[in-house]
């Protein structure tokens, strides 16, 4: 057998990147399966999903690989003050590991919509292993300081039928954002 054949089907695949774009409409229902295939995270209403591709593409983010959405941030700037808040960070199985929750999140800090964020805001309750892992390995990433505090609380706001969230803040500064548009 040629060396070249045999090389070849035994060679690793190619590790491809997702592309990162802003979310359009006709993503909403791709969304929503994705939120739906990753538990512990809170299932919004397939409509909320949509609004947020549509309204509020400009502080979201798609992962897209071979025509499929496999990551998804959600995110708005907080009316009235200067900190982006990151509703929710969906990575599809396929796409874990990646470090995609990272990149998604770099990609949105260096938008200039959320350039005048100088927190990145999140609230995250204590079980949420993965999501506790993205934030503080970023917040090391680019030199931020993270602090939490018990926000929304299990008896006070969600009458005891959902778990306490955890307001986390990330300071960000001009540094960090010309080191994110260089990468």
């Amino acid at each position: 057998m040629p060396k070249d054949i045999l090389q070849t089907e035994t060679a690793k695949p190619r590790t491809r990147q997702p592309r990162l774009r802003k979310p359009e409409a006709t993503d909403g229902a791709a969304i929503w399966e994705l939120v739906r295939a990753c538990a512990p995270l809170d299932r919004n209403s397939m409509y909320a999903n949509l609004i947020q591709a549509d309204h509020f593409r400009d502080t979201c983010v798609v992962a897209e690989l071979d025509g499929d959405i496999v990551g998804w941030i959600s995110g708005h700037m907080i009316p009235g003050q200067d900190a982006f808040f990151v509703w929710q960070v969906a990575v599809g199985e396929a796409a874990r590991g990646t470090g995609l929750g990272k990149r998604m999140l770099a990609a949105l800090i260096a938008r200039d919509t959320i350039r005048d964020a100088s927190v990145l805001k999140t609230t995250i309750t204590r079980d949420n292993a993965a999501s506790w892992g993205l934030f503080r390995s970023f917040a090391r990433d680019i030199g931020g300081d993270l602090r939490d505090e018990p926000h929304f609380k299990k008896e006070t706001h969600f009458d005891g039928a959902h778990d306490t969230e955890h307001l986390v803040t990330i300071a960000l500064d001009g540094d960090v954002r010309a080191l994110l548009q260089a990468a």
